[in-house]
């Protein structure tokens, strides 16, 4: 089921999301569901938050056939060697708008798949930094929180100003 993605300056995108008590069917229902969400969207990751879910659950797909998702539950990373990158970041929550963000580029992921087992994976790259951008929604952050306050104000005033033409 495609779920509606939140914008910002939603202050729901600022909620923190619990831990995952027990992988169950309807987590892995909500993973579905994130990543049709996604694939609709269309995008390569989701974060529960960003449906109004707040469980520590996340999804990504860097495939171009939409064929190789990975579902993170209860996500932890470590940052391994390597200098920070800037690379363009983008955000289903904040449609439209691409900036440079400074992140690290390899990192080890420790999470739970879908059927609630335990792995590890050093990721690196655009799957690093794609998995840093969604385990700061689950920490109710926002790439936009890496900007200048200037920048921020005006991508808010922006996305308010859609929102109220489409109401």
């Amino acid at each position: 089921m495609i779920r509606d993605i939140l914008v910002y300056p939603d202050q729901r995108l600022r909620t923190v999301a619990k831990p995952v008590e027990k992988v169950d069917d309807s987590i892995r229902i909500l993973a579905d569901d994130m990543l049709e969400t996604m694939y609709d969207a269309p995008g390569i990751g989701l974060a529960a938050t960003q449906i109004n879910v707040h469980k520590r659950v996340l999804v990504i797909d860097l495939s171009e056939e939409q064929n190789d998702p990975l579902v993170f539950i209860n996500p932890e990373y470590e940052v391994l060697d390597g200098e920070p990158e800037e690379m363009q970041e983008g955000c289903l929550s904040i449609p439209g708008y691409y900036e440079k963000i400074t992140r690290v580029a390899h990192v080890r992921v420790k999470a739970l798949d879908r059927n609630g087992e335990p792995f590890e994976k050093d990721l690196t790259g655009l799957m690093a930094v794609c998995l840093q951008h969604e385990v700061d929604h689950l920490d109710g952050k926002l790439f936009v929180d890496y900007l200048s306050s200037l920048k921020r104000g005006r991508i808010r005033k922006k996305l308010e100003k859609q929102l109220r033409q489409e109401s």
